[in-house]
């Protein structure tokens, strides 16, 4: 059982599947990063600063009029956070677009440089084996 496990782990899609998900948890810090740091700002300068995270209701409990959305949940009330859950939509929104912009300009270079490839003129080929063992034929019957 342990041959069987060690001869799974070494298969090339199973240590493929582990890179991807190492590479894909780091390329997900740079994405946040991007939208958090970068694209957020600019929208909320383009919007006004309109920012939804701190919109909630409260179900029930005391919660001071105007309390931010973590002061609100620290009070133990039962709040309907909307605006965290707008806000999160926003930026999966965001982050989708900009990973499909990523992927759609490294699919371009990819199919640039396949056709790149294709498009690479074949260097001339030379006689196979059999042709150069019928010319040695050929030559030795003249001479003969």
């Amino acid at each position: 059982m342990l041959n069987e496990f060690k001869d799974f782990i070494a298969k090339g899609n199973v240590m493929d599947m582990a890179v991807g998900i190492i590479i894909g948890a780091a390329f997900t810090a740079i994405v946040t990063s991007l939208v958090g740091d970068l694209i957020n700002p600019i929208i909320g300068l383009v919007s006004g600063g309109v920012d939804f995270t701190n919109q909630y209701a409260v179900l029930a409990g005391d919660v001071p009029a105007g309390a931010s959305l973590e002061a609100a949940r620290e009070t133990g009330g039962s709040i309907f956070a909307y605006g965290a859950f707008i806000m999160a939509i926003i930026n999966f929104l965001i982050i989708a677009f900009v990973v499909f912009m990523l992927v759609r300009q490294v699919t371009k270079i990819k199919d640039a440089a396949t056709k790149a490839e294709e498009a690479a003129p074949e260097e001339p080929k030379g006689p196979t084996a059999e042709e150069l063992l019928a010319e040695i034929r050929d030559a030795l019957k003249a001479n003969a």
